[in-house]
């Protein structure tokens, strides 16, 4: 008894022709945008891989490369067939590398296509280009400094007219004026802290602050201590009205302003309240401040190449402190012995503390703006900032001539 064959009467092995295999992906999942349109042997050109016609089982030749199934003249490089845009052949590029052969050339990518120049002209709204006939924007006196120079220039005549006329007409009148200049800088100082969320009480903090200076000036370096305590309590009691949210950190910046402010700028009250030769103490530390920075701005515009402290104040140098240290020590050495008879090296040992103090100063000030987020403390004095961006290196710098001058003038004397 026979048994039917299980594969069919199809021969079976080498023998039986090949058919072509279904692809492994849905039919629906292809997208016929992505497939060139071949010519096959009629006149329908077919998109679709699964209706076109099944012409050759080994689409590539002996290099790798594919061949149009019509044309057997492509196995051989033929250099008279005519590729249509968009051929899966060996000259064509292939929309991405996953549809593409093994061993075939991916086309590059096309160059980015860049943004056309406007006309000449004209420009686009808010942009402005340089170019050789048309430079950049400049402001008008703003030196390398970043500062309006003839304002600056001004502004500084003003106020050293303001400090020297007090004092070589009547010294008494420069108390009003540093008190003056305490209460401004403490408002200011006040008004940047605002910016970290502390709010320090600015009433007894201005009291306390001429207070403190007066006191300085009639009594001494014992009354300068007693003032600061006094602000310090007065600040306290008037917080305490404002509940106990914040107090800790409005308490805290009312304390720095306190000491910052009123306290150093007491010593400049001790310098000019100097029996018989006060005015000469005060002009001569006031001096050795100015040179100091004259000589370190002229210094550091010239010769500024390695920045002193880039995190706190960038357009610090190393060459322009060199020449802050330099005119001080030069200008205090002539002044000091023109002014007391000292001695040149020890008036340049005290134009070289003072300057460095000043630098110091104004590191420190620096670093308190930053910390704020602040570029001057106010906008109050054209080409300047604030009046706090002019005292800071003097806040600094009296305390050390005050020092220093007790020591070297009554010693030559």
């Amino acid at each position: 008894m026979s048994h039917p064959d299980p594969y069919g009467s199809e021969p079976r092995g080498w023998d039986r022709p090949e058919r072509p295999v279904a692809l492994p992906w849905p039919e629906q999942d292809l997208d016929a945008g992505q497939w060139s349109r071949r010519p096959t042997a009629g006149p329908e050109l077919y998109a679709d891989p699964h209706t076109r016609p099944y012409a050759d089982p080994n689409p590539y030749d002996e290099r790798g490369r594919t061949v149009r199934p019509d044309d057997a003249s492509t196995r051989h490089g033929d250099p008279e067939r005519h590729d249509e845009p968009g051929r899966y052949d060996d000259d064509a590029g292939y929309p991405t590398a996953q549809l593409a052969p093994i061993g075939a050339e991916i086309a590059p990518d096309p160059e980015p296509a860049t943004e056309p120049e406007p006309p000449s002209g004209r420009r686009t709204k808010g942009r402005r280009r340089a170019s050789v006939d048309r430079p950049a924007t400049q402001q008008l006196g703003t030196g390398r400094a970043g500062r309006n120079l003839p304002a600056a220039i001004g502004v500084g005549l003003g106020l050293g007219a303001l400090i020297v006329v007090p004092l070589v007409v009547y010294p008494l009148a420069f108390l009003p004026v540093l008190a003056g200049a305490v209460a401004i800088g403490m408002w200011e100082m006040a008004r940047a802290v605002r910016r970290s969320g502390a709010h320090p009480p600015l009433v007894p903090l201005i009291a306390g602050g001429v207070l403190t200076v007066g006191l300085a000036w009639f009594a001494g370096p014992d009354a300068l201590s007693l003032g600061l305590l006094v602000t310090v309590l007065g600040t306290m009691i008037w917080r305490l009205g404002d509940g106990p949210a914040g107090f800790q950190r409005d308490l805290t910046a009312a304390t720095l302003i306190a000491v910052y402010v009123p306290f150093l700028a007491g010593f400049a009250a001790l310098l000019a309240a100097a029996p018989d030769d006060g005015p000469q103490r005060i002009l001569a530390t006031l001096i050795a401040v100015v040179l100091s920075d004259t000589g370190g701005y002229a210094a550091g515009v010239s010769f500024g190449r390695h920045p002193m402290a880039p995190s706190i104040s960038p357009k610090k140098s190393w060459e322009g402190f060199a020449g802050s240290v330099t005119a001080a020590a030069l200008g205090s050495a002539l002044l000091l012995w023109l002014m007391f008879e000292v001695a040149p090296w020890w008036g340049a040992v005290f134009g070289v503390a003072v300057s460095c103090a000043a630098v110091l100063g104004d590191l420190a000030e620096s670093m308190i703006k930053r910390d704020l987020g602040v570029k001057d403390m106010s906008n109050l004095l054209p080409g300047h900032g604030g009046l706090m961006d002019r005292l800071d290196s003097i806040l600094f710098a009296v305390p050390t001539a005050y020092l220093l001058l007790a020591v070297l003038v009554p010693v030559v004397n």
